[in-house]
C-alpha cells in the first residue's frame, strides 16, 4: 500500500526547489559577471520565468499522452 502524502509536502518541495535553483542562479550570474547585483538581478528575473515557462511546459505534456495508458 502507497503511503498517504499530503499535498502540502509536494508543494513545499516545489518552493524549496525553486529557492535552491534560483540560487544556484544567483551565484553563477555573480561569478560570470563579477558583480554580486547583477547576480541578484538575473536570479530574480529568473525566479518569475521559470515558473511561467515551467507551467507552458506542463500543460504541453498534460496534452501530451506519450506513455499513458487508457483504462480499459
Amino acid at each position: 500500500m502507497k503511503p498517504k502524502i499530503n499535498h502540502k509536502r509536494h508543494v513545499l518541495k516545489t518552493l524549496t526547489w525553486r529557492l535552491v535553483g534560483t540560487i544556484d542562479t544567483i551565484i553563477i550570474g555573480w561569478m560570470v559577471s563579477g558583480n554580486a547585483f547583477i547576480g541578484l538581478k538575473v536570479g530574480g528575473v529568473e525566479l518569475f520565468t521559470k515558473m511561467v515557462l515551467y507551467y507552458l511546459h506542463e500543460r504541453v505534456w498534460y496534452r501530451c499522452k506519450y506513455g499513458v495508458k487508457k483504462k480499459i
